[in-house]
């Protein structure tokens, strides 16, 4: 069991208004990936973002959030991943894009406590994943 609890209808909305960059790309939930990083270049397979902020959907302190971004990091210890971040108006996030399957995004976005996770396959459009 997660704890995690289906988003409100708002902070769904929310998440599909949401601009995720990372290494050079941009994409809109839905939307095909802008731009073309070394590193996504001729990928095959998932790219997963993923965050380790504000767990659940609750806002925590910013001194909190690095820390659990830094274990994140940690955790994506040889798998290929570039910073990035959410944004939606004045609101930022960080994040990772990550290069593995789905189903190990969605485990590592439950172990820190997230909502969703956006995923790329094969260059199609963006799909956002919600995980409760």
């Amino acid at each position: 069991m997660t704890g995690l609890r289906p988003v409100d209808p708002a902070t769904a909305r929310a998440y599909r208004r949401s601009l995720y960059r990372a290494g050079g790309l941009a994409v809109w939930p839905g939307g095909r990936p802008v731009g073309r990083p070394g590193w996504w270049r001729g990928r095959r397979g998932d790219v997963v973002f993923v965050s380790a902020c504000n767990p659940g959907g609750r806002r925590r302190p910013d001194g909190w959030n690095r820390r659990m971004m830094a274990r994140l990091a940690e955790h994506l210890s040889g798998v290929p991943h570039c910073p990035g971040e959410g944004t939606l108006g004045a609101w930022s996030e960080a994040l990772y894009a990550v290069a593995f399957p789905l189903a190990r995004g969605r485990v590592v976005a439950r172990r820190f406590g997230q909502n969703a996770v956006l995923v790329l396959r094969d260059e199609r459009a963006a799909r956002l994943v919600f995980l409760a």
